[in-house]
C-alpha cells in the first residue's frame, strides 16, 4: 500500500473512475443489441419504434459522455505524441500538469457551468423527445452532460496528483496499475 497521501488520493480517484468506465462499458453491448432488433424489424417484419432507435443514440451519448473520464485515467486520450514519449518521466509529469491546469480543467468547468442552465430548463419543464413516440425524460440524458464534466475535472485531479509526484520523484510508480511512468514505451 502507498504512503504517499497523494498517490492515495490518486488511486481512490481512479477506482471511482474506472468503476463508471466499466459500468458505462455495458451500454455498448446494448447499443449492438438494440441496433441488431432495429434492423431485424425493420427488414424483416416492415416496423419500428421510434424509442427503440433514439434509446441508441441516448447509450452511445451516455458512453461518449459518462467513459471520457474513463479514456483520460488509462492515457487513452487523443494526444499528439511526437515528442511526449521521447520526454523523461519528470517532463512528461510537467506536459501533463500544464495540460490539466490550462486545458482540460478550465474546458471542463466551462462545459460544467454552461450546462447547468440548459440542463435546469430541460428539468424545470421535464423535457422529453421531440418525436412522437420518442423516448421520455430527455432531461436526464442531458443531465449526463454536466455529469461527465465533473468527471473530467476529478479525473483531472488525479492526473496533477500524480504528476506532482513524478516531479517529485520521477523514478515513482504513480498509477493504480503500478506501470512505471519512466523510460522508452
Amino acid at each position: 500500500m502507498r504512503t504517499d497521501p497523494l498517490s492515495r488520493l490518486a488511486d481512490g480517484i481512479d477506482r471511482v473512475t474506472s468503476i463508471t468506465g466499466r459500468l458505462v462499458s455495458w451500454l455498448t453491448l446494448g447499443m449492438v443489441l438494440v441496433t441488431f432488433l432495429v434492423v431485424a424489424l425493420r427488414y424483416l417484419f416492415d416496423t419500428g419504434f421510434i424509442w427503440m432507435q433514439e434509446s441508441v443514440i441516448w447509450m452511445h451519448a451516455l458512453v461518449f459522455l459518462l467513459a471520457a473520464a474513463y479514456t483520460l485515467r488509462h492515457d487513452e486520450h487523443v494526444r499528439v505524441d511526437i515528442f511526449y514519449r521521447r520526454m523523461s518521466a519528470r517532463s512528461r509529469a510537467v506536459v501533463d500538469l500544464l495540460g490539466t491546469l490550462l486545458l482540460l480543467i478550465p474546458t471542463a468547468l466551462f462545459i460544467f457551468v454552461t450546462s447547468l442552465d440548459f440542463v435546469a430548463q430541460s428539468w424545470r419543464v421535464g423535457e422529453s423527445s421531440p418525436e412522437p413516440g420518442g423516448l421520455p425524460a430527455l432531461y436526464l440524458l442531458k443531465g449526463a452532460i454536466p455529469l461527465a464534466a465533473a468527471l473530467l475535472i476529478v479525473q483531472g485531479v488525479a492526473l496533477l496528483l500524480r504528476s506532482f509526484v513524478v516531479m517529485r520523484n520521477p523514478g515513482a510508480v504513480t498509477n493504480a496499475t503500478d506501470k512505471p511512468q519512466g523510460g522508452k514505451v
